[in-house]
This record gives C-alpha cells, structure tokens and sequence, in this order.
C-alpha cells in the first residue's frame, strides 16, 4: 500500500476550550500529521445553540500549544473575511506556528452562518465565482507580505463542485480534501485529475485529502488509498476519543 499522512479534525463544539486544548495536545503527541477544526459559527450537530467556538481563534492557541502536526481549517470559508486580511491572517499563524499552517479555503454552505452574521449568502455560482476572485488576491497578499510566510503554507482547496470547485484546485491548490463514500471519492479524483490535465498541471502536484466517515470509511482505507488518498483525516467529537486515529497512525507506521 502507498504511503499516507493522517489527521484529525477536532470538532469546537459541545466542549470547553480547555477540553480542545487537551485534544489537540494529545494529537500532536500521538503523531498525527495534522489537525484541523472549522469554520462555522454554531455546531452542525447536535443541539443548534450548543458551545461553540471560533475557527481561526482556535488556530492560534493550536500554533503555541503543538510543535509537529501541520494545523488549518477544513476548511475556511473565504466570503466571511476579506481575502488580503485571511492571507495576512494565515502568513501571521504560519510563523506563530513555526512553518505549519495548511491554507484551507472552500466557497461556504451553512446559511445559518451568513444570515447570523450578516454575510450575503449569495447562490452557490456567486460564492464559487468570489471564491476564484479570492484565490487570485490570496496569492497577491500573499507575495507582498513582509516577512513572507516562513514555511511552505500549501493552499487546500475543500469541496467536489465539477465544474468550478475542481477546475479551481487543478489550477490553485496544492492539496484538495474530498469526501466519501468510496465510489464518490473516486470518481471526484477522477475528475480533478482531468482538469489537471486541461489546465497543464501534473495529478500528482496536489496532495489528495479525504475527511472519512468513522462510521463507514475507516474499514476500508486501503482502498480510499488504492484511490488516490494520501492523507486521511478523521473527524473527532467531544469527548475527543483519538481511538480511530491511534489505530490509524500505527497502520501508517507498520
């Protein structure tokens, strides 16, 4: 079997920071290769005006309270912030965190979000057309930034759109994170590696992320990795039981 990286996202909600904080911690130590939360407002699961907390606040305790894991968001929705401000953002985080911050970026779908905190919520074309205009000034802030960023700081793009979300990490990203199940992946690897191939860039220039679904996907990993994964991300809720990614990490060192 290829190699893979593993990861968590750590879900902030129903919890403390201080439980975050110790989930995180106890990540870093286990010897994932990333860990991630979100960016949303208000919990997906469970009670809607449950505990909730802020995605890129998170980041930065994450960056002083670990020292191996590669961090980001899976991943940051670019309309709630201005793009230059999310690169200024990211390049400051990157060099708190000693070189580590993944870029996490997708076009955003939780309405509660926008109509909550005033964002425009838009259709989904007009999210996807802002979020190539957002990418484009990303990458500008990002090259007039002083000091620049001090680690490689990869772009992932989140989200399996064919037509544009695809073609946009073809052409951008350095890291694309899908979902299963298993036949869905495929075939969505399947379809960016086409558009790597109509905008001239090699399949193998973007790392291929998966978030798996406890629940169904982690029995059959060889075979998301057989598909092209090469970085599998467990999502973890409160009580932040690393069981899953334990057993994952020591499938990957075997």
């Amino acid at each position: 079997m290829a190699p893979f990286k593993v990861g968590v996202q750590l879900e902030p909600q129903h919890c403390s920071v201080e439980d975050l904080r110790a989930a995180w911690r106890a990540a870093d130590a286990l010897g994932v290769d990333s860990i991630f939360t979100w960016d949303h407002f208000f919990p997906l699961h469970g009670d809607p005006d449950g505990a909730h907390f802020e995605g890129w606040s998170l980041l930065g305790a994450m960056a002083c309270d670990t020292n191996r894991a590669s961090l980001g968001l899976l991943v940051g929705c670019t309309t709630y912030r201005s793009p230059d401000l999310t690169a200024d953002m990211a390049r400051t985080l990157d060099h708190v965190s000693g070189g580590r911050l993944i870029l996490g970026i997708g076009a955003g779908w939780f309405e509660r979000d926008y109509d909550e905190y005033g964002f425009a919520f838009g259709t989904p074309a007009s999210r996807l057309r802002a979020l190539e205009a957002d990418i484009v000034r990303m990458r500008a802030r990002l090259a007039r930034l002083n000091p620049p960023p001090r680690g490689p700081l990869p772009l992932m793009i989140g989200g399996g759109g064919e037509r544009v979300t695809l073609r946009l990490t073809a052409r951008y990203a350095d890291m694309w994170n899908g979902f299963g199940p298993l036949e869905t992946f495929e075939h969505k690897n399947g379809v960016l590696n086409g558009w790597c191939g109509s905008v001239g860039r090699e399949p193998d220039a973007i790392e291929r992320t998966v978030l798996l679904n406890p629940g169904r996907d982690l029995d059959i990993v060889d075979a998301f990795v057989e598909a092209g994964a090469r970085h599998l991300i467990v999502p973890v809720r409160a009580p932040f039981d690393l069981g899953d990614a334990e057993r994952l990490v020591a499938r990957r060192d075997a």
